[in-house]
């Protein structure tokens, strides 16, 4: 019951953050009429600033004018065990009137069938509404480190980050240790993509294995440019057109068993970025709110937007998820224990847990605000430092009252509470 409570304390009363329109019957009124004058909460199972939140926050922008009376979508980060507790929480808490969309891992579906025991949902009841792109990953190395090859792996150690259970970035490391004998040493915790970013640029982590490609062309296009990563493989069932000279993983397979296991695994790479919608949501909603989705991702203004932040475009219907699910969760017996085997085995793998950053407080003052101010720049001892700003977890003031991100200026001096640069910032006291 703690549990429960815990969670729900986080979203607070219903009536406050959803509407109290959940238990109203669609026949007695329209589509359009629910939604009018309504907010749609989308919550993002990553932390601020990565892949997924960015297209989250782009389609987010657009959505709304294509669902029937037009309500406001507000994004909000909702990270955790690589997405886990938000799916947990979609499935058996949330509101289930058509009010709240999640954007969640796409390994997600995929827990419950490869045994773990903590995700508490069936991935087929849940309304999948679509994707913006499917998927390929790569495996990368930062550029000091001596990897230069995939093949390097077999015989030198490589230390990568992770975020939690069932995300790519933590289930990819093990699965190529386990299926073709690679040395990775894998450090969990971080609480999204962004964070491992920094934490390679930091030293912390000598590469990651799970990195979107379209989220490394978008969001870190100058480590491309500069060769700050090599890409050492590319993840999926079939090779990226834009990577006609990087390996598919599926080449360094032999066994037809583990080529079985390997393909039942990536074909989640398919549901790119997975939008969502709970179980029960009433029929009509659900089919509102994929017409919408679809329209969204053939907008031109949608189109344009993404093509300025270089992110790939290339939709999957909710229907097309919904069957690939169908089609995986029908696999044979054997291919799934041969799956389930390779994803849970950590006996290859060795595998510590982040340690927190000791939290400081500095009184500096503010250089830049950027990504629309959920992010800002400051110096620490002659350090430039960045924080990310939530807008439901970091506690905002300025002059002594509570204020929100649009308040912060550069040029304030402020007391700054956070975990480390990169880190999001736990309150922000300005003058």
């Amino acid at each position: 019951m703690s549990a429960v409570r815990s969670m729900l304390s986080f979203f607070g009363a219903a009536g406050l953050l959803f509407g109290a329109s959940g238990a109203q019957p669609v026949a007695a009124d329209s589509v359009a009429d629910f939604y009018k004058g309504k907010t749609v909460n989308l919550f993002v199972g990553q932390s601020a600033g990565g892949g997924y939140d960015t297209y989250a926050r782009t389609v987010a922008r657009h959505l709304g004018k294509h669902i029937p009376g037009n309500p406001t979508v507000v994004v909000r980060n909702r990270p955790g065990a690589g997405s886990l507790v938000l799916t947990n929480e979609l499935y058996n808490i949330l509101p289930k009137d058509g009010t709240v969309l999640a954007l969640i891992a796409r390994g997600m579906p995929m827990e419950p069938l490869l045994g773990n025991e903590k995700a508490k949902y069936d991935a087929r009841k849940f309304n999948w509404i679509g994707s913006a792109n499917n998927e390929v990953s790569i495996c990368v190395a930062w550029h000091t480190t001596p990897i230069q090859r995939f093949e390097d792996l077999y015989t030198q150690e490589m230390v990568v980050g992770g975020t939690g259970s069932g995300a790519d970035t933590a289930l990819f490391p093990k699965i190529l240790n386990n299926v073709l004998g690679t040395k990775m040493k894998l450090i969990v915790g971080y609480p999204g993509g962004n964070d491992i970013n920094l934490a390679m640029e930091r030293g912390e982590v000598q590469g990651r294995c799970g990195y979107s490609w379209s989220s490394a062309k978008s969001r870190n296009a100058e480590w491309l440019e500069q060769k700050k990563i090599r890409i050492l493989a590319q993840i999926s069932t079939e090779k990226h057109e834009e990577l006609p000279d990087v390996p598919l993983i599926m080449d360094f397979v032999k066994d037809p068993d583990d080529r079985r296991a390997m393909e039942l695994i990536f074909a989640r790479q398919v549901m790119g970025r997975p939008f969502v919608a709970p179980p029960g949501v009433p029929a009509a909603r659900v089919r509102a709110l994929r017409a919408a989705f679809n329209a969204t991702v053939k907008d031109p203004e949608f189109l344009a937007e993404t093509g300025k932040q270089d992110l790939e475009v290339n939709p999957v219907t909710g229907e097309r998820i919904a069957k690939l699910l169908d089609e995986i969760y029908a696999s044979s017996p054997r291919a799934i224990a041969l799956a389930k085997e390779a994803v849970t085995s950590e006996a290859k793998t060795q595998i510590t847990k982040k340690k927190q950053d000791l939290v400081e407080t500095v009184s500096t003052t503010i250089a830049k605000i950027e990504n629309g101010g959920r992010e800002l720049q400051f110096k620490n001892k002659d350090k430039v430092h960045k924080v990310r700003i939530s807008g439901s977890r970091t506690k905002l003031t300025v002059g002594g009252k509570n204020a929100s991100r649009k308040d912060i200026k550069v040029g304030m001096a402020c007391d700054i509470s956070y975990q480390g640069d990169g880190s999001e910032a736990k309150n922000i006291a300005c003058q």
